[in-house]
């Protein structure tokens, strides 16, 4: 499995007089793991009669006599303490500096509003998420930027590489779960004088960490693992290079794409448990998708840890897990239908990456080039052998309708390591 390094100190923006003065950062040595970094990471040094995090602050002006730039905090649109503290936890994971947003989607525009100019090229993936392409084609292209697109899988956008200002990368591919080589792609990139982002959401930095990867910048959508309880929407674009992060950071102040500062306490709360959950939904989605490799209704499984997968390969070399998603294809709409009116442990949902196991079947959204029985499905962290269980006899009535209220499920230990806007 692929082992990461980060070498990341964390620099102040020069707005940022006092970002991370209270944080305990010293706590967070290089060579502790990710289990304890994430419980740690962005609360304050121990103090007699103080919390372990402080709660969210409400504000919209702070008291700013004289010169702002003697103030910490000047005003909401600027900045707000529960930013600077998740921002900071962030940075330590990511490997480089750290701009919050009100939703994955705000971090993805202020990337490509940021990076691109008219007559710029981009390259992007043909099947990453389906709203990151609409907005590229039905916004971006209209202000003469040009968007080129080929498929994940195989590498395919390195042939496409030659005039580009920005490479898109998204891996594993949300919904289908392809995997591209981000390594590889980033030399190329940076070979033809292109920049690379990488949409990491589907995986989390626990599981792969591009900016080691070479990526100039990741985005990551909060709203799925990283806060892993389907009650925020938030986003984050983290930066390779501190003068981007800091054009990123600005036009967030400018444009107002600002996240309140509950959502950011959550978020910062839910971190702690960040490890815990993956390993647990990791671990599940494995043993979930060698199960369904051998039901009979089940056309076709994707996910990057089965040995027999397209991705298997690319994705051992990249990354430290897998994910918690499985795909899944069922014979066709009415069975997929079926599926969903008699599993009870399956939330039938939009979205991924939460405690609670849900699917849903993507091609009621339009716009992801899926067939009509596939199913995307986020493994909750309930025990594994209900999930099994539940979707056992849930495929069975797919597969034979007025069956599946038992099963008998193979409960050993896996082997392997572990046209709307939708999620």
């Amino acid at each position: 499995m692929f082992t990461y390094t980060l070498t990341y100190t964390h620099t102040p923006f020069v707005t940022d007089i006092v970002a991370n003065a209270d944080t305990n950062e010293s706590a967070l040595q290089d060579g502790m793991h990710d289990a304890t970094r994430v419980v740690r990471a962005g609360l304050p040094h121990p103090a007699p009669g103080t919390p372990y995090m402080a709660g969210p602050t409400f504000a919209a002006t702070y008291h700013t006599p004289g010169d702002p730039s003697a103030s910490s905090y000047a005003y909401g649109r600027f900045d707000n303490p529960a930013w600077r503290a998740y921002e900071t936890a962030l940075e330590s994971l990511e490997g480089g500096p750290v701009t919050l947003f009100a939703s994955g989607m705000a971090a993805t525009v202020a990337v490509l509003s940021t990076v691109l100019v008219p007559g710029s090229k981009v390259v992007m993936p043909s099947d990453c998420y389906y709203t990151t392409r609409r907005i590229a084609l039905e916004h971006f292209a209209t202000l003469g930027i040009e968007f080129v697109m080929a498929p994940t899988a195989g590498d395919a956008q390195a042939a496409l590489l030659e005039g580009a200002a920005l490479l898109w990368i998204e891996s594993p591919t949300n919904p289908s779960l392809d995997v591209c080589d981000i390594a590889r792609l980033c030399t190329l990139a940076h070979d033809a004088g292109a920049l690379v982002a990488v949409d990491n959401t589907t995986a989390t930095m626990l599981a792969q960490r591009p900016l080691a990867l070479g990526a100039d910048f990741v985005i990551m959508s909060d709203t799925k693992a990283m806060s892993g309880h389907a009650d925020v929407i938030l986003g984050h674009v983290a930066c390779r290079d501190v003068a981007w992060a800091e054009k990123i950071r600005t036009w967030r102040t400018r444009m107002g794409a600002i996240p309140g500062p509950m959502e950011v306490w959550l978020a910062h709360r839910s971190l702690g448990t960040l490890d815990v959950r993956l390993t647990r939904q990791c671990e599940s989605a494995m043993r979930v998708a060698e199960f369904l490799v051998t039901h009979p209704a089940v056309a076709a499984v994707r996910y990057p840890g089965l040995p027999s997968d397209p991705s298997y390969a690319v994705a051992s070399r990249q990354m430290t897990r897998f994910g918690s998603v499985v795909s899944f294809t069922l014979r066709d709409r009415e069975a997929a239908e079926r599926f969903f009116s008699r599993a009870t442990l399956v939330h039938e949902a939009t979205s991924f990456g939460g405690i609670h196991t849900s699917a849903e079947r993507r091609a009621r959204w339009g716009g992801d080039d899926v067939p009509e029985g596939f199913i995307r499905m986020s493994i909750g962290v309930e025990d594994v052998r209900d999930l099994l269980a539940d979707i056992a006899g849930a495929l069975d009535h797919a597969l034979h309708p007025g069956t599946g209220n038992s099963a008998s499920i193979p409960l050993t230990a896996s082997s392997a390591e572990p046209s709307h806007a939708t999620s």
